[in-house]
């Protein structure tokens, strides 16, 4: 289980699922391509067969008077074509209690988008019905995000919603906010759009230490080096100007970023490689 200490605040990594890919999911991911690329291996792609290398997980934020939990992953007893058609059964909710968190003890949840794969823990299934999994925590979600996928009929992101969004705005547990909304001293969000219409990355800021969780602004390492690549991303000419914009603010400086589909060891640093970025873990 991995953690990380920014000053005060204390991140650990729950993971759900690790999630080998082939590399044609990012068109231009070829294995010439990644090849050019040596910092990608053995961590992000692997040596063997050129499949990028991802994983699903939460990220547990304890701050000064929060603990926070950022996306919730697929969640169990639901299948998802994310998933193969497949129901997971994962000991996600132990892990929790083995990193020393209680369900009733969260105090806020954030989704950094709606997509399945980071919304499914927000509730589970008790006696047949969606129960809002961290019942006395407030769930923060983006209001222009909301507000794009709520319209939505894909049959997938519909199912998501009914089983995963819709119980907790019943249990009157979401707050909607803007993509600026400030958690705690240390803890706030910051706009990333292009992914989805209402992302969001959290940024964490302790004792002049620094942090990003991404969320899906970026899915994988090789998009420093080529921030134009996409991937499943609703307006892939924002998401590429956001991925820019973003590496480049955070590049060369000392702030921890933390990957939200990053494989071990998910964290590292930006750093300048002639006319983009590269990964140093």
């Amino acid at each position: 289980m991995l953690s990380w200490q920014v000053g005060l605040v204390k991140i650990t990594r729950i993971v759900e699922m690790d999630l080998p890919v082939p590399a044609g999911v990012i068109a231009e991911a070829t294995p010439e391509a990644l090849r050019r690329m040596p910092w990608l291996y053995p961590h992000f792609v692997s040596a063997d067969d050129g499949t990028l290398n991802l994983s699903v997980h939460a990220l547990l934020v304890e701050a000064p008077g929060l603990r926070l939990v950022v996306d919730t992953c697929v969640g169990n007893d639901r299948p998802r074509e994310f998933t193969g058609g497949e129901a997971l059964s994962t000991p996600f909710l132990a892990q929790l209690t083995e990193a020393g968190w209680a369900r009733e003890g969260v105090d806020a949840v954030v989704c950094t988008h709606l997509d399945v794969d980071h919304i499914g823990w927000n509730t589970m299934l008790e006696a047949g019905r969606w129960v809002p999994t961290f019942p006395n925590a407030r769930y923060l979600i983006g209001r222009a995000e909301y507000d794009f996928w709520k319209g939505v009929d894909e049959a997938e992101q519909v199912a998501a919603m009914a089983d995963s969004i819709r119980p907790i705005f019943d249990a009157g547990l979401v707050q909607l906010v803007e993509p600026d909304h400030v958690l705690s001293p240390e803890v706030r969000l910051t706009p990333s759009s292009g992914h989805t219409p209402g992302h969001v990355s959290v940024l964490i800021a302790s004792e002049g230490q620094r942090a990003v969780i991404t969320g899906d602004m970026t899915h994988h390492p090789c998009q420093m080096a080529h921030p134009d690549w996409t991937l499943a991303d609703v307006d892939p000419a924002l998401a590429r100007r956001t991925r820019w914009r973003l590496f480049d603010e955070w590049a060369d400086q000392p702030i921890l970023v933390i990957g939200t589909h990053f494989a071990t060891p998910t964290a590292g640093h930006i750093v300048r490689d002639g006319a983009a970025f590269r990964f140093v873990v």
